[in-house]
């Protein structure tokens, strides 16, 4: 099959890179976005046409079978109906779009098309998941009642995307928990198997704050005198990973060349090198979530910055046993025999965005290019109407928590 790349940024050739490791299965046939920096490797790496932004690649028609549309989360939802219209089979980064409005319109949109469509839940897609899908499915633990489930994002990873990065303010990407943690919400829905019905929702900006600045700090790392004892230096995270080769994520993030001169550069003058606490940044850096599963099942969802970061960790509660998992290693235990078993875990590597969500990446596409090719829609996990509810739990939880209530989960889309 033929595909087509929209955004060439981390996400976007994080899926171009599954691709040009296949050919037999599939083959870059154009590139587009706006930064010829960016695009261009790609382009001539997968010998695709290049695109000065989507328009001028819909202006063409459908030229591939597919699209990933991986832009920032506010430019999805234009070129996502766009290509759907046009017949071109979608695969969207998550979130959908930063608007419950938008996420309806694209979902309405390639539902209308027909085309074959999966948003990136790559965790859906991850092998530990089957592991665990697999336990709750065969009854082992009989029937759900309440789960808890942790999202560490790391103190790295916060300051990196979320206090210096795109994801740092609302109004110019979206909510924390939307840009960051959808995933998560879908992830139980999709465990549990029930969606959620009801939700309530604690959490703030505690941190990252310019009252919480230290004394003697300056506006940026390579100046401050302080910044040898702070746990949020950009060079250290930054330089350290220069040092060590380490040339993907986040550091390719910040510079396109590797090299000291280049990075120190970057620092000096961009906005990975800003002091944490003299930011613009206004998205949350805990949030705790409380939700009912439809049929009666709870669950607690933590997304916090304050850990070192690791896999997700999770506790499944049951009716004859509990299930808990890390990732990387799912422990059972029986009420009935009083006995616990470690079962085996498919190795999946690295849980972030750099290391491939744990496989994640990898399934996702080696699924949804399967999908394409074999018109088998039974082999994506993450749909349009799942995706849909997951994303209407997660809008539902921000409601629940700017407005200090109990927010009932809206469905259905409205008449």
């Amino acid at each position: 099959m033929s595909l087509a790349i929209v955004g060439a940024g981390d996400r976007g050739t994080a899926y171009a890179r599954w691709a040009l490791a296949h050919p037999e299965q599939v083959r870059i046939v154009a590139v587009a976005d706006p930064s010829r920096d960016r695009a261009l490797p790609l382009a001539r790496e997968s010998g695709a046409r290049l695109f000065p932004g989507w328009r001028q690649l819909a202006d063409e028609g459908r030229i591939a079978d597919a699209v990933v549309i991986a832009t920032q989360d506010a430019d999805h939802a234009e070129p996502a109906t766009a290509f759907a219209e046009l017949g071109y089979h979608l695969l969207v980064e998550k979130p959908l779009a930063p608007t419950e409005a938008e996420c309806r319109d694209i979902v309405a949109a390639v539902e209308k098309a027909g085309v074959i469509f999966a948003v990136c839940h790559v965790l859906r897609y991850a092998p530990y998941t089957d592991t665990v899908r697999a336990v709750v499915e065969s009854g082992r633990i009989g029937e759900i009642v309440s789960v808890q489930h942790l999202e560490p994002v790391g103190f790295w990873h916060q300051a990196h995307s979320y206090v210096r990065g795109n994801w740092r303010r609302t109004d110019q990407s979206t909510f924390m928990l939307l840009a960051k943690s959808c995933h998560d919400i879908d992830w139980l829905q999709y465990v549990v198997g029930r969606p959620v019905r009801k939700v309530a929702s604690f959490g703030g900006l505690k941190h990252f704050r310019p009252e919480n600045r230290p004394e003697g700090a300056a506006s940026r790392c390579l100046d401050c005198a302080v910044e040898p004892e702070c746990p949020y230096s950009a060079k250290r995270l930054y330089f350290d990973r220069l040092r060590q080769g380490r040339h993907g994520w986040p550091l390719s993030v910040v510079t396109p060349a590797f090299t000291e001169e280049a990075l120190t550069g970057a620092l000096r003058h961009g906005r990975y090198g800003r002091c944490v606490y003299d930011c613009d940044n206004d998205v949350v850096d805990h949030q705790v979530v409380a939700m009912e599963f439809e049929g009666g099942a709870t669950g607690t969802f933590t997304m916090t910055a304050f850990t070192t970061g690791g896999h997700r960790r999770t506790r499944i509660f049951g009716t004859h046993g509990e299930l808990m998992c890390d990732g990387e290693h799912v422990e059972v235990k029986d009420f009935r025999t009083g006995e616990s078993s470690a079962l085996a875990v498919t190795a999946g590597g690295d849980p972030t965005a750099g290391g491939g969500h744990a496989g994640g990446d990898e399934r996702l596409m080696a699924a949804f290019v399967a999908a394409v090719a074999t018109g088998d829609r039974s082999l994506v996990r993450s749909g349009p109407s799942e995706s849909l509810a997951s994303h209407l739990a997660v809008f539902a939880a921000e409601r629940a928590r700017l407005t200090d209530q109990i927010v009932t989960v809206e469905q259905t889309p409205p008449s």
